[in-house]
C-alpha cells in the first residue's frame, strides 16, 4: 500500500531572525516542487493542477525533506484531539480581564492606553464638579457597605458639594480637561504628576483606579431629547459668566454611571476598551437584578441573576474589613495658573461643543421587530433601509453609511464595517420615492434588505474590507510617524511661549482650540481638526504624500472614512435610548433600538436638520408600513404574511366557531380586510371617508410624508348624528334573545388587522 505524505509550510521568520542563518529544519520554509512527484500518482486518481491540491500531494518517496508520513490514513484517528472544554478553557483563561471595570484611558504623546488596576476596591463620586471617593470592596472582593450604608454617603457629598461656591466648583472641576485633545491633556497630566508623591499626583491616580465614576446631577431632564443629550455631553448652563451645567460633572475616560435628580439614569462608556454590546450586557444585567430584588422582598424564594459569595456586611465583623475607607474623602487639587488657565478653555471650548449639537428622539410605537419578522424582514436590514430612504427623501442622494458588525467569534474580535449603501439600497430609495406601484416598491425594499443581510453575515465572519485596509493604512502611518524627526510633545503651556508684557497686551489664546471631543465613543469635531473616525486621511505635508500608497491617496479612500451616518443597533428592551454624537462635521449619529412593538431612535448632528430628518423618518415607517399592508392584502387575499403568527386562541375562534341556536339569527357577518378594499366607500352624514377607505387609499401627501390623518373627531360627529335619528327606546327582541344566548354572535365582527 503506498504511502501518503502531505505537505506543510510555516510563514517566514520575523523580526531578527531574519538576519540569522536558518538551520536545516524537517519543516520546509516553502512547500517542495511536487511537479515530478506527479508522475507517481496512482493511474486511477485524477490528476489535478490546482496549487491547493499539490501543496497535498499523494506520492509514494518517503524522502523528500519536510514531509510528515503515515504509514496509513486510518491511523489519524489516533491523532491526539484536545478536549473541545478544556480547548475553550485555555482560551478563555488566556484572555485579558474585562477591561470595564478599574480601567482608565490614559493619553500620552503618541496617543492613548488603556491601564487597568486589578486591585481597585474604590469608586469615585462626581456631584457639582467636585470629586469624591471611598471604598466598596475588602482585599478579598466582598461587599463591606449594605445599601443604607452607600445611601448614606451619597447623600453626604450631595450635601457638601451642595455648599461648594459655584465660582469655587468652576476652577476645580479638572472633569473637563478630559474632553481635550489626546495631546494637550497628556501634557496636563505631566503637569499634574511632575512632582511624584505630590496631592495633584496622588489624586489623579485615585480617579484613574477606581472600579467606576458615579456622576450625581442636579438636573431633571423633561424629555428623552434632554435626557440623551445630558447622559452624552452633559448640559451647559452659565449663570453669572459661570459654567454651573453638567458638563463639567464628567470624566471621560472611564466608565460613567450618570443619575439625574428625578431618577433618570444613563451609562457613557470609553469607547476605545470595550464596544457598545459589553457595556449592554452590564447595564442590561443591572436592570435585570433590579428587577430579581424587587421581587425577592415580595418572595423571598425568588431566582437571583447572581449566586453572590460575598457575606452579609451588616453581619460581619468590622475588623474583618481590613485597611479600607468606608467615609467619603473630598480629592482637592492643587491648582495653579496653568491649570487654570487650562481648566477654563477646556471649559469654554466644550460649552461651544455642545452648542452647537442638536440630539432629537423618536419613540416610534406604532410597529416594531414583530411586524417587521412577519413581512418576512431582517429588523436590522428593514430601519437600516429606513435611514436610507428618510435620507433620500430629504437631500435627494445617498451617503457613505456605517454599521459596526460584531466579530466576537474570533479571539479579541471587535467589530467591522457594514456598509449599508449598495446597488439594492440605491435602486430602493429611488424606486420608493418614484412614482411607481406599491409592488415594485416593496420588491426594491426586498432585494435591498437581503443584500444587507449577506453583507453583515460576511462582515460577521470577518470578510469585510475596512477593518483590513485601516490595518494597512496604520502599517503605512507608523512607518512615516518613525521616519519623522523632531516631534516635539504636542503640548506647550498656555503662558510659556507668552513673556509677561505679552500677557499684558494680548489675551491668551486658548488650548487646541481644534481638537476633538470624545464623547461616547465618538467624535464630535472641528471643520479644522486632524483626523478622526470619518475624516480624510489625505491630509498631510508634501513629503508625506509624495510616499503615500496610491490606494490612501485616492478620492475613494476620502469618501469612504467620511461618514456621513454612521449608525449602531443596541437592541435591548432594557433600554430606553442608545446614542452618540456624530462622527464627521456634516453627518449625523445615529443609535437605535429595534424592540418588539416599538423603535426608540436617538440622532445627533451639527448644524443639519436634525428634527426635520426624524421626522422624515417617522413619515417614512408609516408610508412603508401602509404600503406592505396593501401589497400583503392583494397578494393574499386578505389574510396578510402576519395571518401566521396569530394566537392559538384566535384560531380556535375561526376554526370552531359554533352555530346560532335555531331561529336566531347570526348579527351581521365577518368582513375580511380584503372584503373591505373591494367594498363601495361608505360615507357618513357629514361626508367623511370611512376608516377603511382611508387606510387603504393611496395619499399623495403620504407618501411624501405629508400631514394625512383621519379625524377622531369627524368620527363622533358621525356617530353622534347616527344616534340622534334612532329612537332610544326602540329595542328588537331578536336582539335581546341573541345577547342571552350567544354573546359572541351578536354585532358585526370585523376581523383583526395581522399587524
Amino acid at each position: 500500500m503506498p504511502t501518503q505524505v502531505r505537505i506543510f509550510s510555516r510563514p517566514r521568520p520575523l523580526g531578527e531572525t531574519l538576519e540569522k542563518a536558518i538551520p536545516p529544519s524537517s519543516v520546509p520554509r516553502s512547500i517542495p516542487d511536487t511537479s515530478d512527484l506527479w508522475k507517481q500518482v496512482e493511474p486511477s486518481k485524477p490528476k489535478q493542477s490546482t496549487e491547493a491540491t499539490r501543496s497535498m500531494a499523494v506520492y509514494t518517496d518517503k524522502s523528500v525533506e519536510g514531509g510528515v508520513t503515515f504509514s496509513a490514513q486510518e491511523k489519524l484517528k489516533h491523532l491526539p484531539i484536545p478536549e473541545l472544554e478544556a480547548t475553550a478553557q485555555k482560551y478563555l483563561t488566556a484572555l485579558k480581564p474585562l477591561q470595564l471595570f478599574g480601567t482608565a484611558r490614559v493619553p500620552t504623546e503618541n496617543g492613548c492606553q488603556i491601564e487597568q488596576d486589578p486591585e481597585s476596591k474604590h469608586i469615585i463620586v462626581m456631584c457639582h464638579g467636585q470629586f469624591y471617593w471611598f471604598d466598596v470592596l475588602d482585599d478579598n472582593n466582598d461587599l463591606i457597605m449594605s445599601e443604607k450604608d452607600v445611601s448614606i454617603n451619597l447623600q453626604t457629598i450631595i450635601d457638601d458639594a451642595a455648599q461648594t461656591p459655584i465660582q469655587d466648583a468652576a476652577k476645580g472641576a479638572l472633569g473637563v480637561l478630559s474632553t481635550e485633545n489626546r495631546k494637550i491633556w497628556s501634557g496636563l497630566r505631566d503637569v499634574l504628576t511632575r512632582e511624584e508623591g505630590s496631592n495633584n499626583a496622588d489624586c489623579l491616580g485615585i480617579v484613574d483606579s477606581a472600579l467606576f465614576v458615579l456622576c450625581l446631577d442636579y438636573t431633571e431632564p423633561v424629555d428623552a431629547d434632554a435626557l440623551c443629550g445630558n447622559m452624552l455631553c452633559g448640559t451647559s448652563l452659565v449663570e453669572k459668566g459661570v459654567q454651573i451645567g453638567t458638563c463639567t460633572n464628567r470624566w471621560y475616560d472611564k466608565l460613567q454611571i450618570i443619575v439625574c435628580k428625578n431618577g433618570s439614569a444613563g451609562i457613557n462608556f470609553e469607547h476605545t476598551g470595550v464596544d457598545g454590546h459589553t457595556v449592554l450586557r452590564f447595564a442590561s444585567d443591572v436592570y435585570t437584578d433590579t428587577i430579581l430584588r424587587f421581587a425577592r422582598t415580595i418572595n423571598g424564594q425568588a431566582p437571583t441573576l447572581w449566586a453572590s459569595t460575598s457575606p452579609d456586611p451588616a453581619k460581619r465583623d468590622p475588623d474583618s474589613f481590613g485597611e479600607v475607607n468606608t467615609t467619603p474623602h473630598k480629592l482637592e487639587w492643587d491648582m495653579n495658573p496653568e491649570l487654570s488657565v487650562a481648566v477654563r478653555f477646556a471649559e469654554t471650548r466644550l460649552a461651544d461643543l455642545i452648542e452647537q449639537n442638536e440630539f432629537k428622539t423618536l419613540d416610534f410605537k406604532h410597529y416594531g421587530k414583530n411586524f417587521m419578522t412577519s413581512m418576512g424582514y431582517s429588523p436590522d436590514a428593514f430601519v437600516q433601509m429606513a435611514f436610507q430612504a428618510a435620507y433620500y427623501g430629504l437631500y435627494g442622494r445617498v451617503e457613505c453609511t456605517y454599521e459596526p458588525a460584531m466579530t466576537k467569534i474570533f479571539l479579541h474580535g471587535r467589530t467591522e464595517a457594514i456598509r449599508s449603501v449598495s446597488d439594492e439600497s440605491v435602486n430602493f430609495v429611488q424606486t420608493f420615492w418614484a412614482d411607481n406601484p406599491a409592488e415594485h416598491k416593496v420588491e426594491a425594499l426586498r432585494k435591498a434588505c437581503q443584500r444587507h443581510v449577506n453583507s453583515t453575515r460576511e462582515c460577521a465572519k470577518a470578510e469585510g474590507c475596512d477593518r483590513h485596509l485601516y490595518a494597512l493604512f496604520c502599517t503605512w502611518q507608523r512607518s512615516m510617524d518613525d521616519e519623522l524627526s523632531g516631534s516635539s510633545n504636542g503640548y506647550s503651556s498656555p503662558i510659556d511661549a507668552l513673556s509677561e508684557q505679552d500677557v499684558n497686551e494680548s489675551a491668551v489664546g486658548s488650548p487646541g482650540r481644534d481638537s476633538v471631543l470624545s464623547l461616547n465613543g465618538a467624535e464630535l469635531q472641528s471643520s479644522s481638526t486632524g483626523r478622526a473616525r470619518g475624516d480624510s486621511t489625505n491630509s498631510r505635508n508634501g513629503n508625506n504624500q509624495a510616499s503615500m500608497p496610491q490606494i490612501f491617496a485616492d478620492s475613494g479612500w476620502d469618501k469612504l472614512n467620511n461618514t456621513i451616518m454612521s449608525t449602531s443597533n443596541c437592541g435591548n428592551p432594557s433600554l430606553r435610548q442608545f446614542g452618540f454624537g456624530p462622527t464627521s462635521g456634516d453627518g449625523f449619529g445615529i443609535g437605535y433600538i429595534i424592540k418588539d412593538e416599538s423603535i426608540s431612535i436617538c440622532v445627533s448632528s451639527k448644524h443639519r436638520q436634525t428634527k426635520r430628518f426624524v421626522d422624515t423618518l417617522e413619515s417614512y415607517l408609516l408610508e412603508v408600513r401602509r404600503i406592505l399592508r396593501i401589497t400583503s392584502r392583494r397578494g393574499t387575499g386578505g389574510a396578510g404574511m402576519g395571518a401566521a403568527k396569530q394566537t392559538r386562541a384566535r384560531e380556535l375562534d375561526l376554526q370552531a366557531r359554533p352555530k346560532p341556536p335555531k331561529g336566531i339569527k347570526s348579527r351581521g357577518r365577518l368582513i375580511t380586510a380584503h372584503d373591505a378594499i373591494k367594498t363601495s366607500v361608505a360615507r357618513s352624514s357629514t361626508g367623511t371617508q370611512s376608516p377603511t377607505e382611508e387606510s387603504v387609499t393611496l395619499s399623495e401627501d403620504d407618501e411624501l410624508g405629508g400631514y394625512g390623518f383621519f379625524d377622531a373627531g369627524m368620527l363622533l360627529q358621525a356617530l353622534k348624528a347616527r344616534g340622534e335619528n334612532m329612537d332610544p327606546g326602540e329595542t328588537k327582541p331578536s336582539e335581546r334573545a341573541a345577547v342571552q344566548a350567544r354573546r359572541r354572535e351578536i354585532g358585526k365582527k370585523l376581523r383583526l388587522i395581522d399587524y
